[in-house]
């Protein structure tokens, strides 16, 4: 394992701990109380808040805040200029530091560009949320949300591949060949 690559442009403040092989680019600011996992890479103008924890293998694009009481778990994606809030109703004459909203992004969860999670949700396993989604509600494992606000449109592999159900409730991922079944309208699972 090798040391973390921090850019020169970039600022880490002392008591942040950095994950082996992670690549901090051009332009980010990461806060004392950050902890970020290994192979992680943060790209330009990417800022990390007190009181966050990114897993391993996290990918920010370029322009993302990752503000306090966001936990994200390993190998989650994090598109360009994708949003999170902190407070359900902020006002810039009231300080609510003191009612910041936890956020969880399970295991291999993606965000799309430019969406919106609105905080106090939890984002489950390898769900993916479409590009200018607004998340306002908890969303299911292998779930594909889009619009506004996000709801779900169809369901998505483990590998990011569009599932199709079929009459009996199975469906295969074309690109490795697992099988999920259909439970519900808001839950399926993989098969062992």
């Amino acid at each position: 394992m090798s040391a973390p690559f921090i850019h020169p442009s970039a600022y880490v403040d002392e008591g942040a701990q950095i994950g082996a092989n992670t690549k901090i680019w051009h332009f980010c600011h990461i806060m004392p109380g950050a902890i970020i996992g290994e192979n992680c890479i943060l790209g330009q103008n990417v800022f990390v808040a007190n009181q966050t924890q990114l897993g391993h293998g996290v990918k920010v694009q370029n322009n993302v805040s990752i503000y306090s009481n966001v936990f994200i778990e390993d190998d989650c994606f994090l598109g360009p200029s994708m949003v999170f809030t902190n407070v359900i109703n902020p006002r810039a004459f009231v300080e609510r530091k003191d009612e910041y909203q936890d956020t969880h992004l399970r295991k291999g969860c993606s965000i799309g560009a430019n969406a919106t999670i609105v905080c106090g949700v939890e984002l489950g396993e390898y769900c993916f949320i479409g590009a200018g989604a607004v998340v306002t509600r908890n969303v299911p494992p292998y779930a594909l949300i889009a619009g506004v606000p996000g709801k779900i449109i169809g369901w998505i592999s483990k590998q990011g591949e569009r599932l199709f159900f079929n009459d009996r409730g199975f469906a295969t991922c074309p690109a490795t060949g697992e099988t999920y079944q259909f439970l519900s309208d808001s839950e399926i699972v993989a098969q062992p």
